[in-house]
């Protein structure tokens, strides 16, 4: 009888086990990921339709049901989730107003500084709710004076125009977009001694002859509005968490921070300007300052034609909430592969960012799909949905300056997405040990435009052989993962710049009709997402190959060299400590090639795997300094980091250049002394990288 019994409860045993599901390899999961039957084009949609249906720019309602929607979203993907909230100083406008005044007997032009609803817009019920159009943290005040013409308000632009003898100061500069960030376009003209700034969006850049709903272009009303605070994180909180009840400075103090404008500033469509522009008497300006197709003559000024701009905002402590979501790992919980997006956008969002809101969901449900068939990650993966990104990248920020310890000790990268999708061209930015990872990532998934190859196929033809972007400029959310903690990270997208940027048009019917028609995009870039992440989280030993690294820390450097330097100055030590670093990375790859010969030696001895992939992780932290860069020392990355001037812009080694474009000015000895400081402290970081990767003390 007890026999019976016995086997009847092994029979039952086993038919339970044999329905639930059976572990696999890694690799059997991650090719699963790829698989059409995983992939789901009208999910992705529907998100974005879903996230879009009304503006939602941070510190809204409209935002808050947006996170409530992401977070819902994880949750029924049975990954538990959270909300980070914080507290952060955002601007808005309260009022504001443009006028053109010219000589008699012309009457005055006073600007609607509204974008227009086109016929049949089917987002007409809800445009109320969109921001006027403003520049986030622009000086409250009144601007008056003549209109002068300084092209995309680059350094050298007003230097250009210095040369000519045309005077800025007092006057309204007039300021394309594009080239460089709108917040140092201000600053350029505030240092000018310009009284004020007005910037629009030229028909060369953004317009066509046809424009949305018919076209992709940006329509003549069209603004793109934004941020124009330089720094990184809430204003009032610099370098700690903006959590409820801190301590904050004052607005006062922010102004004397140097990192929010003392001018007033606006931003207006290509109608407008294109109406300042043929104001406008003086000079010609140069070929390369003129506009494009069907654009009159563009002149330097100064006036005759005066511009009074007013603004009025205010400022408001406002709630802002990160989305958190975690899937634990199994072996290695505590360590972190971090998926990072924004959701807050300045109207509708539907290219930036919600198309990457739309593919984090995307990679979330395919994860979940994978646990369903028994797949648990080695590692933690966090899924991270930002707000008041387009601020000043403020809620990432405050996340990893609350959380910096633990991440400092424990992430091994971050995988940002901001715009997924804005058309068609893979392109990515990363630091150089995940090189190797994206172009693998790259090679198994296949074109969405083209089903004939990979999209590997496509970048290399393109761009010459899949160039890899670096991340120098701090234009999205990976800034305070590398820039301020070391940690290693990429960005990933589709498509480039795009007409319609921050403006009330970027919506989802442009999305599907010109950026996207069929999701096609979008499944691509959440499937390269996805695999990079499920390699990072899943294999035993790190896919890291600081050989890269080693060989751009070179053709950095030679760049340098090819300045025209002081004769004081030596690369030497520099040179020195890539030498040194090249030695480490081959001493690594050696060990991780004997660790792999050997899988019964790898899985046995799980503290020498374990000490390895330590040395992987923490590397990148070596390149930062406790005391950062000189006059930004939020940016502790000596290699990548913004340059001065630009902060989209990407430079390595940005300490060295800040001090050789300042040493040109002076030229004294002590600014030289400066540059060659600068030229030390990187090389220290990279041997201190080196030694990182070698794991002996000296």
């Amino acid at each position: 009888m007890l026999i019976a019994v016995a086997a009847g409860l092994i029979s039952v045993a086993t038919s339970i086990f044999l329905t639930l599901p059976q572990p696999q390899p890694p690799s059997f999961y991650h090719s699963l990921f790829l698989s059409q039957s995983f992939s789901d084009n009208n999910s992705i949609s529907h998100h974005l339709h879903s996230l879009t249906r009304r503006p939602h720019i941070a510190g809204s309602p409209a935002n808050a049901e947006a996170a409530a929607y992401v977070l819902s979203t994880l949750t029924s993907y049975g990954i538990p989730s959270h909300i980070a909230p914080y507290h952060a100083a955002l601007t808005y406008p309260l009022s504001r107003s443009l006028t053109l005044t010219l000589p008699p007997p012309l009457p005055p032009l006073e600007f609607s500084l509204r974008q227009e609803i086109y016929a049949g817009d089917p987002y007409a019920a809800v445009a109320g709710e969109v921001t006027p159009t403003f520049h986030a943290y622009a000086k409250s005040g009144a601007a008056v004076g003549p209109a002068v013409y300084v092209n995309y308000g680059r350094v050298e632009d007003f230097a250009a125009l210095a040369a000519i003898g045309v005077n800025i100061s007092g006057a309204v500069a007039v300021v394309r977009y594009g080239k460089i960030y709108r917040g140092d376009i201000v600053m350029n003209a505030q240092a000018a001694g310009a009284a004020g700034a007005v910037v629009f969006t030229d028909r060369k850049d953004y317009g066509g002859e046809r424009w949305f709903p018919d076209d992709r272009w940006m329509p003549p009303s069209g603004v793109q509005v934004g941020s124009v605070y330089t720094a990184r994180g809430d204003p009032t909180t610099p370098g700690w968490p903006s959590t409820e009840g801190c301590e904050r400075i004052t607005e006062e103090e922010v102004e004397k921070s140097g990192e929010v404008p003392l001018i007033p500033s606006l931003p207006v469509s290509w109608a407008d300007g294109d109406a300042i522009m043929m104001s406008m008497g003086g000079r010609v300006a140069d070929e390369d300052w003129q506009g494009g197709k069907g654009a009159g003559v563009y002149r330097v000024g100064p006036g005759p034609g005066v511009l009074s701009l007013n603004y009025e905002g205010e400022q408001v402590i406002t709630k802002i909430e990160n989305v958190i979501g975690i899937i634990h790992g199994a072996e290695e919980p505590d360590r972190y592969v971090i998926l990072g997006n924004h959701r807050d956008a300045w109207t509708f969002g539907a290219v930036d960012p919600n198309s990457g809101t739309s593919c984090l969901l995307e990679v979330a449900r395919r994860m979940w799909k994978l646990r369903k068939k028994g797949w648990k990650p080695r590692r933690t993966i966090l899924f991270c949905n930002w707000d008041a990104e387009e601020y000043g990248l403020i809620g990432s920020v405050e996340w990893v300056e609350e959380n910096r310890e633990m991440l400092a000790s424990r992430a091994v990268a971050y995988l940002n997405v901001d715009v997924a999708v804005s058309g068609a061209g893979f392109a990515t930015s990363a630091t150089p040990q995940l090189d190797e990872l994206l172009v693998q990532s790259a090679m198994q998934v296949m074109d969405p435009d083209n089903s004939s190859q990979t999209i590997y196929d496509s970048w290399a033809s393109s761009t010459g052989g899949a160039k890899i972007g670096r991340l120098g400029g701090a234009g999205s959310d990976y800034s305070a993962f590398l820039q301020h903690i070391g940690v290693p990270a990429a960005d990933i997208g589709m498509g480039g710049g795009y007409p319609v940027y921050h403006s009330m048009y970027d919506d989802f019917v442009w999305m599907s009709k010109f950026g996207d028609p069929m999701f096609r995009r979008h499944a691509a870039v959440a499937s390269i997402w996805g695999s990079v992440a499920l390699r990072l989280a899943d294999g035993v030993i790190l896919p890291f190959n600081y050989t890269s690294y080693a060989h751009e820390l070179q053709k950095s450097a030679e760049e340098l060299k090819g300045q025209v330097l002081h004769k004081s100055l030596t690369l030497v030590p520099m040179f020195k400590s890539i030498n040194e670093f090249k030695k480490a990375a081959a001493h690594i790859n050696d060990e991780i090639k004997a660790l792999e010969g050997s899988w019964t030696t790898m899985w046995k001895d799980g503290q020498k795997v374990r000490e390895v992939n330590d040395r992987l992780m923490m590397a990148e932290r070596a390149f930062t300094d406790r005391e950062g860069l000189k006059e930004r020392s939020w940016y502790k990355h000596l290699i990548y980091a913004p340059a001065n001037h630009n902060g989209y812009g990407s430079t390595s080694f940005p300490g060295i250049y800040d001090a050789i474009e300042k040493a040109k000015g002076v030229n004294s000895t002590e600014s030289w002394r400066a540059v060659q400081h600068e030229i030390w402290r990187v090389a220290r970081v990279i041997s201190q990288a080196a030694l990182c990767l070698r794991g002996d003390l000296t």
